[in-house]
């Protein structure tokens, strides 16, 4: 039997985690008897890792790992893969709308010869306008990152041991599953499922958290931003030789007799503001760079519940 391991970063979900590894562990034991569930306490403000602990006691196959501080999802998930030795590793999100039913489906799909396995989720009814800037929004995003980004799929998927190997090797300091998985290459499919209504409480994201997300995706794996800087200014210098052209023949010709000082004004403005623009997508990307040349730590852990992983998986990886 394969040993399998199951990762979930866990914030602010008390009331979510009985119910989450009472479904993980009758689905996984359908599977294998041999399974790990590595839930990764984010320093939830509420008493999740105290759930965590009591249902550690009652199953030893459930692991908890408590970070010293809030480091964020995807580096929460980091922590968890970094443990993680199944044969195979599920990824997935601890407010029960992935359901852990269909884990199976993965599995199955997985044993057929793929490496990645990811749930693709199937789409809600919306309202026409939103659906429309939806797919606005990630087909932008798809192509200032050089990544396509597929709106339907979460971080809800099963992963070979060796992509997870590999996985650890990319320590760069914005974390984004889904994007660090896409630059492997390694062979993925998907399988089509329902996503399940969130078992209880809100998303702790709002638009703004989203905007900088994306932003931060474009940053990371796409210089786009920095080339499209390049081409608007050469556009611009190339409009400005035209129009200075048009102007001294006008002037030429008498047909412009007073220079205007409004034209002058509005290109100083708006030349200026391209200039700015450049100049912040620059120091973005130096300041990007200054964050990865300290190699501070992804995250710091401060306890787990299983002696066994803490001295033999923590204490060596640290």
């Amino acid at each position: 039997m394969p040993l399998l391991s199951v990762v979930s970063p866990v914030y602010q979900a008390e009331r979510c985690i009985p119910e989450l590894c009472g479904r993980l562990i009758s689905t996984l034991s359908r599977i294998s008897d041999d399974f790990e569930i590595l839930l990764v306490e984010d320093r939830s403000q509420d008493q999740s890792w105290k759930c965590i602990q009591e249902e550690s006691a009652k199953d030893d196959r459930v692991v908890g790992i408590r970070l010293a501080r809030n480091f964020g999802q995807h580096r929460a998930i980091t922590a968890g893969l970094d443990v993680a030795e199944g044969d195979w590793v599920i990824v997935m999100d601890c407010d029960l709308q992935d359901p852990p039913e269909k884990i199976q489906d993965l599995y199955d799909k997985a044993i057929q010869g793929f490496e990645i396995v990811l749930a693709q989720f199937v789409e809600r009814t919306e309202p026409r306008v939103r659906q429309y800037r939806s797919k606005l929004f990630w087909r932008l995003l798809s192509w200032l990152a050089g990544i396509e980004f597929d709106p339907r799929v979460g971080n809800f998927r099963i992963m070979s041991q060796r992509v997870v190997r590999n996985f650890r090797r990319y320590r760069e300091q914005l974390r984004f599953l889904g994007g660090i998985t896409s630059l492997m290459g390694f062979t993925t499919t998907s399988v089509t499922m329902t996503r399940d209504q969130r078992f209880l409480g809100e998303t702790s994201y709002n638009f703004s958290d989203l905007l900088r997300i994306a932003i931060q995706m474009v940053m990371a794996y796409s210089d786009k931003p920095l080339r499209l800087s390049i081409a608007a200014g050469l556009i611009m210098a190339g409009l400005s030789v035209g129009a200075g052209v048009i102007i001294l023949l006008l002037r030429l010709f008498d047909v412009i007799t007073v220079s205007g000082w409004a034209s002058v004004m509005v290109s100083l403005y708006f030349i200026g503001g391209l200039i700015i623009a450049n100049l912040g997508f620059i120091g973005y990307y130096l300041g990007r760079t200054y964050d990865e040349s300290k190699d501070r730590p992804l995250y710091i852990i401060e306890s787990c519940t299983a002696e066994r992983i803490w001295d033999a998986r923590i204490n060596d990886r640290k």
